[in-house]
């Protein structure tokens, strides 16, 4: 038995022909940065999130880079962010010199807890950056309203978030700025690197469209210091087609997700927890087991993928050592971070595969 972690290939096959005949408009076209399918692009993603704008940029990471330099973020300020995430998010932060302030997370839905930022908050904090983890949507009203209160700027992080949904609105479309990644993998993947950024401040739009293309508001006039953040129109071509039938594997992800939960709820696996209030795109299905390294042995050895997201929190990272953190600090990320694991998951996981998956954890 061979199972694919998340199964790109047979992806393609389902959309083959019209991804190959974008990509073959693209070729013969010869436009490969910018133009029609790239202002496309980011229409159709302001009409899916329900956003005014859409800017699409390089990666996820530098979407979260340009929202952070779109609010001036810069050397001597604060920004409140989890340790237990991918590293881009708070990597940033410090690229401008800024400072990562980490709150510890939510033992149910692995987000950031909003009980505990305020406490966290001092006259240098300029902006929140809670993640939206696996696919489901942080706590976003409790965090908005205590960002109103200090007035400071809240970025969602959506890399792993597209497509879900918090209290019928769509995640990137839930706080001044959001941003997601279209990095293969992902819910709504392209073919290399990609990512957008969403808001419905016009302002702050336009001068995300400038940093992303090194600042420039006219051609070789620069406003302002940007980078080279542009997406390349070979992947605007595979994600207008992708998008058009992500709706569709949104439900089947959930719908997968749920059965994994469903087939696991008599035994001692801690599955993953979704508010009532809001629904999971579920980027990865992770599970939390005690003895994880046997558990992955035993799956691998079964032809059975595996993943760690993430096995070492950020404050922990020899790169944020000058934070002074220190073991201990974050109690549920290390915690967490010691016992969670995911499974093979995407729209296409056969029933038979997952029952196999399923078998071989019991």
């Amino acid at each position: 038995m061979k199972i694919p972690f998340i199964d790109l290939h047979r992806q393609y096959m389902q959309y083959k022909k019209e991804i190959d005949k974008q990509i073959a408009e693209v070729l013969d076209s010869s436009m490969y940065i910018g133009g029609e399918k790239v202002t496309l692009l980011e229409e159709k993603l302001a009409e899916f999130s329900g956003s005014k704008k859409a800017i699409v940029c390089s990666s996820g990471t530098d979407a979260l880079l340009l929202s952070l330099m779109a609010l001036g973020i810069k050397n001597g300020d604060e920004v409140i962010t989890t340790p237990f995430t991918f590293i881009a998010t708070a990597e940033v932060i410090v690229l401008l010199g800024a400072t990562p302030v980490f709150v510890d997370i939510d033992e149910k839905t692995y987000n950031i807890d909003p009980k505990k930022i305020e406490e966290k908050i001092t006259k240098n904090t300029k902006a929140l950056l809670p993640i939206s983890l696996y696919g489901q949507p942080a706590d976003m009203d409790e965090i908005n309203q205590i960002a109103k209160k200090y007035d400071i700027k809240v970025i969602e992080d959506g890399c792993q978030s597209f497509g879900a949904t918090y209290k019928d609105k769509k995640s990137c479309n839930l706080s001044d700025i959001g941003c997601t990644s279209f990095f293969p993998s992902k819910p709504l993947g392209c073919y290399g690197d990609g990512g957008a950024v969403f808001t419905n401040d016009e302002e702050l739009a336009k001068k995300i469209k400038m940093l992303l293309n090194h600042g420039q508001n006219k051609r070789y006039k620069h406003k302002y210091i940007g980078i080279n953040g542009r997406l390349d129109t070979i992947q605007a071509a595979v994600l207008l087609v992708k998008l058009k039938y992500f709706q569709n594997e949104v439900k089947q992800r959930e719908e997968i997700g749920k059965r994994y939960t469903k087939l696991l709820k008599d035994s001692d696996i801690i599955t993953p927890y979704v508010k009532s209030d809001r629904s999971s795109v579920y980027a990865q299905y992770s599970i939390r087991v005690k003895n994880r390294d046997e558990v992955i042995s035993r799956l691998n050895k079964q032809g059975i993928p595996t993943a760690v997201h993430y096995p070492m929190p950020l404050h922990l990272q020899e790169c944020f050592g000058h934070l002074g953190y220190k073991e201990g600090d974050f109690e549920v990320a290390e915690k967490v971070s010691k016992e969670i694991m995911s499974l093979p998951m995407s729209p296409f996981l056969d029933k038979k595969d997952q029952d196999s998956i399923v078998k071989e954890l019991l």
